[in-house]
């Protein structure tokens, strides 16, 4: 898909290749893809689309997720279950902190937005509909630590419903910029989704080729991480099978090349990448 920068994107992406403008800081986030079992065999993968008006990727259907808080830092090992945030570290190339803040990170924005948990209790049982309830989740979402939450529920986050998926880091011409730890889940049984936040308005479960054929087609536009990662989800048949397709860890970014008067995206299939570079720490 030929995608081609705006003229004022394409200046900026020019004059930051060039030195003449410097990078913004990138900030940490996760990005959580939730699926479930579609009818008649295969999966379907939860997308919301958010507003318009939002200054990052408004207008687009999206995965849930958001920036890393720095609360996220703090749960303490009583809340956890699952693979130790060390062994999150090894497999994202970070360390133990920065991993833990990832995983609870998506763990809570997933909650915030859609008020599904990912969370059990200290027998493995996990979170149902309605534990925590929504006074729960608005709570969290106005900064009440999710520790806190977890504990007056008897619940430690379940890092073990997660698969690491990969990384992707905004390209250097954008004005935000994020290094988003990608992860997949499979729907809890006895949760549901809903848009519960002021970013998105509406919500939608489809499977991931039906995905990318509508953004191909327009009615469902994306932004390039998102229709990559249905691309790999695509070859997924089932939700067993979700460990094993899980694609060798990497670190992607959004490059660019000239096509005489345009600049033009170019994604890690293409023989042109790097035209931004993904290493890029700045």
């Amino acid at each position: 898909m030929r995608i081609v920068l705006r003229p004022p994107v394409a200046a900026r992406a020019a004059e930051v290749a060039e030195g003449a403008e410097a990078a913004v800081p990138i900030s940490p986030a996760a990005t959580v893809v939730l699926v479930r079992p579609a009818d008649g065999g295969g999966i379907e993968v939860y997308l919301q689309r958010r507003h318009r008006g939002l200054a990052f990727a408004g207008g687009v259907f999206a995965f849930p997720g958001g920036r890393v808080d720095a609360a996220d830092a703090d749960l303490p090992d009583s809340a956890w279950s699952g693979p130790s945030p060390q062994a999150w570290a090894q497999q994202f190339d970070a360390d133990a902190a920065t991993a833990r803040a990832h995983v609870v990170a998506v763990v809570r924005e997933l909650f915030e937005e859609t008020g599904v948990l990912l969370a059990a209790s200290a027998d493995g049982a996990p979170a149902s509909s309605g534990w925590p309830s929504e006074h729960d989740r608005q709570a969290v979402s106005e900064g009440r630590p999710l520790g806190h939450v977890l504990a007056e529920h008897g619940l430690r986050i379940d890092s073990a419903s997660l698969v690491g998926w990969s990384r992707w880091v905004t390209p250097r011409f954008e004005r935000r910029r994020f290094d988003a730890w990608f992860f997949v889940a499979a729907l809890p049984t006895g949760q549901q989704p809903r848009v519960a936040t002021g970013e998105s308005h509406s919500q939608t479960w489809v499977r991931p080729d039906d995905g990318l054929a509508g953004m191909k087609g327009g009615d469902l536009p994306m932004l390039p991480p998102t229709w990559w990662t249905l691309s790999e989800l695509a070859q997924v048949h089932d939700l067993a099978g979700l460990h094993e397709a899980a694609p060798p860890m990497a670190r992607h970014t959004v490059g660019w090349v000239r096509e005489g008067d345009d600049a033009v995206m170019v994604l890690p299939d293409d023989p042109r990448y790097p035209g931004d570079d993904p290493n890029e720490g700045t």
